[in-house]
């Protein structure tokens, strides 16, 4: 019952903490999730590629993907619900404080200057996770992630020469891995 309760009240922290200080969108919150693969067993650091990858062709932000998911794999559904409500909490807790201070502080000089220097920081954290993702995918141990590798070599190829819409590679990508599952290759 203790371990039961920790493991509520771990989730409800550290998501709860993603949820306060990844600003940005859904990507944002990759390095606290790439973190939270060091200090718990709730998923893999590979768990968290396959989560990205999923998360992007799927609705919703990829840090509630990921909560819901950490949740479930940590215990089931109640602690799945945990670690997305914990998420999604802050949020909404900012959204309500701030609507009734928008009007009030839209104009000060302070305010503008955080808001503008949050953008390249939250930027440098995303890419920091990126690079780390990238690198661990590229420790090639299967021919799964081997044919991962070529398709992201590929993509980046195709993206140079022909500009194309990001959105053509999300389904690009989740059409190739399911033509891979469905003969077996995953």
């Amino acid at each position: 019952m203790i371990n039961t309760l920790a493991l509520y009240f771990n989730l409800f922290k550290e998501f709860f903490q993603i949820g306060l200080f990844s600003f940005g969108g859904g990507y944002a919150t990759l390095p606290f999730l790439y973190d939270l693969t060091n200090r718990y067993d709730w998923y893999s650091p590979s768990e968290l590629s396959q989560m990205i990858a999923v998360a992007s062709i799927t609705p919703g932000p990829v840090g509630i993907n990921a909560a819901t998911y950490a949740g479930m794999k940590a215990q089931g559904v109640l602690t799945a619900f945990i670690a997305t409500a914990s998420e999604v909490l802050p949020s909404f807790i900012i959204v309500i404080l701030a609507s009734k201070l928008l009007k009030k502080f839209s104009d000060n000089f302070y305010v503008q200057s955080a808001i503008y220097a949050l953008k390249p920081a939250s930027c440098a954290l995303l890419s920091v996770v990126g690079i780390q993702l990238i690198k661990n995918e590229l420790m090639i141990q299967s021919p799964q992630q081997g044919a991962g590798v070529i398709l992201f070599i590929s993509f980046m190829f195709i993206a140079v020469l022909k500009n194309k819409d990001p959105l053509w590679f999300i389904c690009f990508g989740g059409l190739f891995g399911l033509i891979l599952s469905v003969f077996g290759c995953f």
